[in-house]
């Protein structure tokens, strides 16, 4: 499958938090934009493209452009749900089309609702600027669902010990760091917080410390502002033959190959260098909240 989610444009044509009564229903039609409708209680029943889908608390209905739908609630348990209805396509105009199924039960998640809240409350406001923000918030949504839906991964649930170790090394990944500072900081036993810590992100504190580092001296080196040392250096590595063996590992290509060549045209050329180079799959940095 395609990596779609680095180009995806949503245009939000309508937002609503739907308490449903007795008498609501959806009569059959065909409906000629894209549709989430994420359950957060009770339960419906649709109709899609005559297919019968039950859903309840915690799913998550994808409906492409074009599906005939129709839907009812049932009395004893009356649906409360978020409906988006929008337009979805890329920077170069084309429709897209979104890799969920047409029902995925992916549980009540907090951030989520909390997000849904926030668009519709912006969609109601109408505030000047609130298509940027209904767009920014809906993206925010969508990552969410390819993190849990298209990646099998959900950084809802990782542990708030670890989540507050990653914060702690977004902004202090420079200093020295050990195992025994990070733990002491969570109160918890060493041995047991870095088996946690590979447990929640699939690598030792010390792997993870070392690829910030280089990911985050990879980000310095192609503005073009930083020579190989300093970066090196600005990113906590003591010893710039380390530092180049770890970035030649985890990137794939040497340090050098991420710098601006001023001769080259379309900046920054390191883009084609990265391409052609193999890169050695690590798993990638966790985002917290």
């Amino acid at each position: 499958m395609p990596d779609i989610e680095t180009d995806l444009i949503p245009n939000i044509e309508y937002v609503v938090y739907r308490e449903c009564t007795s008498a609501w229903h959806l009569p059959e039609h065909e409906f000629p934009i894209c549709d989430t409708t994420y359950i957060i209680k009770g339960n419906a029943r649709y109709i899609i493209d005559g297919k019968a889908h039950n859903v309840s608390s915690g799913d998550l209905l994808c409906l492409p452009p074009g599906t005939v739908r129709a839907g009812v609630t049932f009395p004893d348990k009356l649906m409360h749900c978020f409906s988006v209805n929008f337009y979805l396509h890329d920077s170069k105009g084309a429709s897209v089309r979104l890799p969920f199924p047409i029902v995925r039960h992916i549980g009540n998640k907090d951030d989520i609702i909390h997000l849904l809240h926030e668009l519709s409350n912006a969609y109601l406001d109408r505030q000047p600027g609130h298509e940027i923000k209904l767009r920014g918030l809906f993206l925010l949504v969508l990552h969410r669902f390819f993190e849990i839906i298209v990646y099998n991964k959900d950084s809802s649930d990782m542990d708030f010990r670890v989540a507050k170790a990653i914060r702690y090394l977004s902004s202090h990944y420079p200093e020295k760091i050990s195992v025994r500072k990070i733990a002491d900081m969570v109160k918890l036993n060493p041995h047991y917080f870095g088996a946690l810590f590979k447990q929640e992100t699939g690598l030792s504190l010390n792997r993870y410390v070392i690829q910030t580092r280089v990911r985050k001296a990879e980000n310095l080196l192609s503005s073009g502002e930083y020579k190989v040392g300093d970066a090196a250096d600005v990113c906590g590595f003591t010893d710039v033959a380390h530092f180049y063996r770890q970035f030649k590992e985890i990137m794939g290509y040497p340090p050098s190959g991420c710098i601006p060549k001023k001769t080259c045209p379309d900046s920054p050329p390191c883009r084609a260098v990265k391409a052609a180079a193999p890169v050695k799959e690590t798993p990638p940095l966790l985002r917290i909240r």
